[in-house]
C-alpha cells in the first residue's frame, strides 16, 4: 500500500540517469486545475513513475495512476463514485520544437531549468483520463427516463413536415 507523497517538483534528468522508480500518493485536493473540471474531489491519487533513458537516447517517464473521483451524473448531477486510471508514456523536452521530434508513442513533457512540476504531471494525466460522460444505472439515478422527456415529441413526429422549399415555391408562382 501506498503511503508516502511524491514531491511537487523533481530533478527528472537525474532521475533518468539513474533509471529511478518514484511511487507514491497526490493529494487530489491539491489540484485546482482537476477541481475546474468535475469539483472538489477529496482523497488521493496513486502514482507509478519510472524514469528512464530509452535505447535511442531518450529521457522517459513512463508511468501509471489510479484515482477514485466523485464526478457530476450527466442526468440528475450528483456526485457518484468513478474510478480513473491511466497508462502514459512521457518524453521529456525542453522546448516546444523538440517536442515535434518525438514519437507517436510518447506525449511531451516540458522540462524548464532542469525542474518538472510532478503534480502538474500528475494533474494533466488525470483530466486526460477523465471519462467523455458519467451516468448513473437507471435504477439509481434520481431523474428518471420519463422525467428526461417532454412527452410533446412524440405527437410532432407522426405529422408530416412541410418542406421548408414550400415557401420558395409559392414567392416564385409555382403552387
Amino acid at each position: 500500500m501506498l503511503t508516502s507523497r511524491l514531491p511537487g517538483r523533481v530533478e527528472p534528468y537525474k532521475l533518468a540517469a539513474h533509471a529511478e522508480h518514484l511511487e507514491g500518493l497526490v493529494a487530489l485536493a491539491d489540484l485546482p486545475r482537476l477541481a475546474e473540471e468535475v469539483g472538489a474531489q477529496q482523497g488521493d491519487a496513486r502514482v507509478w513513475l519510472d524514469f528512464t533513458i530509452d535505447a535511442q537516447g531518450r529521457r522517459v517517464i513512463s508511468g501509471h495512476l489510479e484515482a477514485e473521483l466523485q464526478l457530476p451524473c450527466r442526468r440528475c448531477l450528483s456526485p457518484m463514485a468513478q474510478d480513473v486510471a491511466s497508462d502514459f508514456l512521457l518524453g521529456m523536452v525542453t522546448s516546444d520544437a523538440l517536442a515535434a521530434d518525438l514519437p507517436s508513442t510518447h506525449e511531451p513533457v516540458l522540462v524548464e531549468h532542469d525542474q518538472l512540476n510532478l503534480l502538474g504531471v500528475v494533474e494533466d494525466e488525470l483530466i486526460l483520463s477523465l471519462p467523455q460522460v458519467v451516468y448513473h444505472d437507471e435504477a439509481d439515478c434520481a431523474v428518471s427516463r420519463d422525467q428526461l422527456s417532454s412527452g410533446a415529441g412524440s405527437d410532432a413526429s407522426d405529422a408530416p413536415s412541410k418542406s421548408p422549399f414550400d415557401v420558395l415555391k409559392h414567392l416564385k408562382g409555382k403552387t
